[in-house]
């Protein structure tokens, strides 16, 4: 991997203030690895709203040991950005930004304009269209594709609906079953 460039960004006052409030806000409840990697992370993607010219508030939290990335807007500008592919590759750009700075494998989860709640709520319904397929006697019901983050949602929605699920295939082709 290459250095990441030690220009200083270009920043729009607002989305500059956004990103401090926001690290101010959670600095008092992160350690300093999770500080930086938060801190990495917001600045990266405040420099990519910059170059697309968009504006954004930036939200930090952590959650169970992840640093939780929301970039929120006030209209409807973000939506070019919050297509669930294009929320994938920028959060994998987003961890490669951090783990170059800091040497450290990132797991940080990024959601723009609300793009992982609408995917929450389309994997609730592919799980109870599934359960239904097996409480009308279809043995096992398997799910198409999906990352990793998305497969533990399914896991854990599964498991609220009182079935079982485990992940099968390899690579892109990794998905989870369902069975009773």
């Amino acid at each position: 991997m290459t250095e990441q460039d030690t220009a200083a960004p270009v920043e729009s006052a607002e989305t500059a203030l956004s990103t401090t409030d926001a690290v101010d806000d959670v600095e008092d409840d992160l350690d300093d690895e999770t500080r930086d990697e938060a801190d990495i992370a917001a600045d990266y993607i405040e420099e990519l709203l910059d170059i697309c010219d968009l504006d954004g508030d930036i939200e930090i939290e952590e959650r169970a040991g992840r640093v939780y990335l929301s970039v929120t807007d006030e209209g409807n500008a973000l939506r070019v950005l919050a297509k669930p592919d294009t929320v994938t590759a920028l959060q994998e750009l987003t961890r490669i930004a951090v783990q170059a700075e800091t040497g450290e494998f990132s797991r940080l989860i990024l959601d723009v304009g609300g793009s992982r709640d609408a995917r929450a709520e389309e994997l609730q319904r592919l799980v109870d269209t599934a359960v239904e397929r097996i409480e009308a006697g279809s043995p096992t019901a398997a799910l198409p594709p999906m990352s990793s983050y998305e497969r533990k949602l399914v896991h854990d929605l599964v498991a609220e609906k009182g079935f079982n699920s485990e992940s099968e295939g390899e690579g892109r082709d990794r998905h989870t079953v369902i069975t009773r």
